[in-house]
């Protein structure tokens, strides 16, 4: 969870704005779309906070960071940070924003990683698995394979976590044998 005071406030504010006008989702979706836009491209973050880039520049990027039909309500709120000098806190007011929502609405970040790639009935196994550990949470899946996981797959959701990798367990191992050697 994001913990900056100034951040959350904004995100905070925008989030019951947009429940107020039955925009809270796509604001989100927006959200999600402008963090990635940050992950992808970290210089973002040091354009918006170069007092040489103007406040027109600033709001053109932040607006086109959360794709090609940013809403009225987050035009508007980056309008607002624009103009309060806020613009250095856009990408944790993002954040924010998606804790908030997230947390209004149930929803939990699930992260399957996996040691090679699994055909659609393999993923689907393991995402029931999931599903039915959490009845009343709305899933939001991502993907990833690591070949250093060597067999098996590691499931995070939100910040509990399931290793049912040959790594974790040959890792157990080695620590079981330190410790019986002691």
């Amino acid at each position: 969870m994001v913990n900056g005071l100034i951040p959350r406030r904004y995100a905070k504010a925008l989030y019951k704005f947009a429940l107020e006008k039955g925009n809270a989702k796509a604001v989100y979706d927006e959200m999600k779309v402008v963090i990635g836009a940050f992950m992808k491209n970290p210089d973002l973050q040091k354009v918006l906070a170069n007092p040489f880039v103007s406040a027109a520049d600033k709001q053109e990027l932040l607006i086109a960071a959360a794709g090609e039909n940013a809403e009225n309500d987050y035009r508007g709120f980056v309008k607002l940070i624009i103009e309060l000098h806020r613009e250095q806190f856009a990408y944790l007011m993002a954040l924010a924003y998606r804790d908030i929502y997230r947390e209004a609405n149930r929803i939990s970040q699930v992260k399957i990683t996996t040691a090679a790639n699994l055909n659609d009935a393999e993923m689907d196994k393991i995402r029931n698995v999931v599903v039915k550990a959490f009845p009343d949470t709305t899933l939001e899946f991502s993907y990833e394979v690591k070949s250093e996981l060597i067999g098996g797959f590691v499931i995070d959701v939100d910040s509990l976590r399931m290793d049912a990798s040959v790594s974790n367990e040959l890792e157990q191992l080695r620590l079981n044998l330190l410790r019986s050697n002691q």
